[in-house]
């Protein structure tokens, strides 16, 4: 499927190779900012599917112009470019609301995969990166407080498998309704914001390996 991209990087080499690698596989690259502040400035009427921020960037960082792209636009589906050792700031990064991680040196396949992941409604982690941010983000949906059931944590792992609920319902024989109640119930307890959290949140308590 051919979707819309935006790119959103400091650096114009990286933008313009990435840019051609994204366009080769068929997609269209409809914006480009040297900024947060740049990509803020146009997100009001930007027509994109995905955006790739980068996290390191003069002014605005990749969380904040997440965070602000977000209240103007929640439908947008952010992933989060970086070098591999920037691990410290992605917990910032998925509280902020981005859907996808991946690392600046991700081969072409990985990057197209994560783009068909995060449009499906899931999340997209770097496999290389996933082990290590798992051990050392501090979330705010760590708290334990609120135990969830069986069946909650039956559809949390689903939902780290990246099914949608309609998926998970025909999985478990129950309604699509009956999942999207499930699901709000899970964000409420664990206190997380998207799926990028909740994945966090699994591998975190041993509900999933990876």
């Amino acid at each position: 499927m051919k979707y819309r991209i935006a790119l959103v990087d400091d650096h114009a080499l990286f933008r313009t190779g990435l840019r051609g690698l994204l366009e080769h596989a068929g997609h269209q690259v409809v914006a480009e900012a040297a900024s947060g502040e740049e990509f803020l400035a146009l997100v009001q009427d930007l027509e994109a599917d995905v955006v790739f921020m980068d996290f390191s960037m003069p002014g605005l960082d990749g969380a904040q112009t997440t965070e602000r792209a977000l209240e103007h636009r929640p439908e947008l589906r952010i992933i989060t470019l970086s070098m591999f050792g920037e691990e410290s700031y992605y917990s910032r990064m998925v509280k902020a609301g981005a859907c996808g991680f991946l690392l600046k040196d991700s081969a072409i396949d990985e990057v197209l995969e994560a783009i068909e992941e995060v449009n499906n409604e899931g999340s997209y982690f770097s496999p290389s990166l996933l082990q290590t941010l798992t051990r050392h983000m501090h979330l705010e949906c760590d708290s334990e407080e609120e135990t969830l059931s069986e069946r909650e944590k039956e559809i949390l792992v689903a939902v780290c498998r990246g099914l949608s609920n309609q998926e998970i319902a025909d999985e478990l024989f129950i309604s699509k309704r009956t999942v999207d109640k499930h699901r709000a119930n899970i964000l409420e307890k664990t206190g997380c914001k998207n799926t990028a959290a909740l994945v966090v949140y699994a591998i975190r308590h041993g509900l999933v390996e990876v």
